[in-house]
């Protein structure tokens, strides 16, 4: 079990339904190795407080919905040398559950072969779902619950569930309900054409009824952000994106086997074009004149990520050698109509102030990308004494991250976001770049459905 390198086992799965659709659920680990980096500012471990450390983190290929993965039923498992028994608990976030796998933890591990006897639970909170799994992952073993545990997340965006109008649902349960033959052909005889209308998913909020993307578009403009920022921040995403899977950076990506197909390997929505070609795009949501486009939104997204986290004590004494420390953490809140996005902007203060950190401590910033207009209205707001005044009740301005420091790898713009899956991206991302540009500090920041936002500090493990 001595070793640097930490063999993970990863499973992906896919079910059939009776509609005969697939069902993307996903799981865990695979392996990679470890690089050097120095250390010279203060450590934030405690007195009295466990270390709590990101052991390995994996994730497969982010791939744009409608593409590889779909109508196509996969499976891989790899043997590990970490023990099944040796996890006390697993945690999975998800966005769109699938009614038959709610637990998509739970039949995760048990499709993975993992004991019977590991509890596993799913969690959800919008693009912070597997943040959010992580987060309880620490906080069961800094309360003395558990010694390992793995948490993550997963979307298969290519195959939601779709239900029926509320009126043909109360029908069919009527109908499951009726006695008679007599009860059931009136039953039958009441469904019109208006019944078989399907409800689909939408990513808009259930309390304004209005699209993500509208709300970024209206964001964008509040702050002055122009069609060129966006535009640019964004072929930026997919430049350094490009660049960094070129270099092989990207080592937290498991390969697998399609049947029929190549072995897919590669994030697939990484495309560097032209500012030229992205401005005939027309905007997207709020038309004809908004700002938000196809090219400056993240895409549609399927994908799975796991992480495993120990207490350091655990990890060490089983010879494994961790990545990064994860330290402090919050969760924010704010308004879900004209301040949807910006969790960013509150959380990052909030958890440098509880790291005793400030924004020049900090060596790497992951932050993810929704839409590149929610990305520079953030930046904007962290820039602005009036918004750190009038609506955070500071006394000036949280600051904004140097861009040689900011998303060096790309982000969701150009990676892909799968709801449930990108928060474990960010944290491995983060001390993967810790290693590789020798920092001790990482910052994720994160925005989400309902107002919601997440921020993390991150600390290098000595190599």
């Amino acid at each position: 079990m001595a070793s640097t390198m930490l063999n993970m086992t990863f499973l992906l799965f896919t079910s059939q339904a009776c509609c005969q659709s697939l069902r993307f659920t996903c799981f865990l680990l695979s392996s990679f190795s470890f690089s050097v980096q120095a250390k010279s500012k203060k450590t934030l471990a405690r007195p009295g407080m466990k270390n709590i450390v990101l052991v390995e983190g994996v994730r497969t290929p982010f791939l744009m919905s409608g593409t590889t993965l779909i109508h196509r039923p996969l499976g891989l498992l790899h043997k590990t040398d970490l023990p099944r028994d040796a996890v006390d608990y697993i945690i999975y976030g998800t966005v769109i559950q699938e009614v038959k796998t709610s637990n998509i933890a739970r039949e995760a591990a048990l499709g993975a072969g993992f004991s019977d006897k590991i509890p596993a639970h799913t969690v959800t909170m919008a693009c912070i779902s597997s943040n959010q799994a992580m987060t309880s992952a620490a906080g069961l073993i800094a309360a003395g619950q558990c010694d390992a545990v793995v948490a993550g997340g997963v979307e298969f965006m290519s195959d939601v569930p779709i239900r029926h109008s509320r009126k043909m649902r109360k029908t069919m349960l009527s109908l499951n309900k009726a006695k008679t033959l007599g009860q059931r052909l009136s039953l039958i005889g009441s469904i019109r054409m208006a019944h078989l209308a399907p409800e689909l998913p939408a990513v808009a909020e259930f309390s304004t009824a209005e699209t993500m993307g509208h709300s970024a578009d209206r964001l964008a403009a509040a702050f002055g952000v122009s069609r060129v920022e966006q535009d640019e921040f964004a072929l930026r995403s997919h430049t350094l994106a490009k660049k960094a899977q070129d270099a092989g950076l990207l080592q937290d990506i498991v390969s697998f086997n399609v049947p029929g197909r190549d072995i897919v390997s590669k994030d697939n929505g990484i495309r560097p074009t032209s500012m030229e070609q992205m401005g005939k795009l027309k905007a997207a949501f709020v038309k004809p004149h908004g700002t938000v486009t196809a090219a400056n939104s993240s895409f549609l997204t399927d994908g799975a990520s796991a992480v495993l986290i120990m207490s350091e004590e655990k990890a060490v004494a089983m010879g494994f050698k961790p990545k990064a420390y994860l330290r402090d953490f919050v969760y924010v809140s704010q308004d879900p109509k004209d301040q949807l996005l910006l969790g960013p902007t509150y959380s990052t203060p909030k958890v440098l102030e509880r790291a005793g950190l400030s924004l020049n401590d900090i060596d790497v910033f992951e932050f993810h990308e929704a839409f590149a207009g929610q990305i520079m209205a953030n930046l904007k707001a962290m820039d602005s004494d009036w918004f750190g005044q009038t609506y955070m009740g500071r006394k000036s301005k949280v600051g904004t991250p140097p861009m040689e420091k900011f998303n060096l790898w790309g982000g969701s713009l150009s990676l892909g976001h799968p709801f449930g899956a990108t928060g474990c991206r960010l944290v491995t991302t983060v001390a993967h770049r810790l290693q590789k540009e020798g920092g001790q500090y990482g910052l994720v920041a994160a925005c989400a459905a309902g107002g919601q936002g997440h921020a993390m500090v991150i600390e290098a493990y000595p190599q």
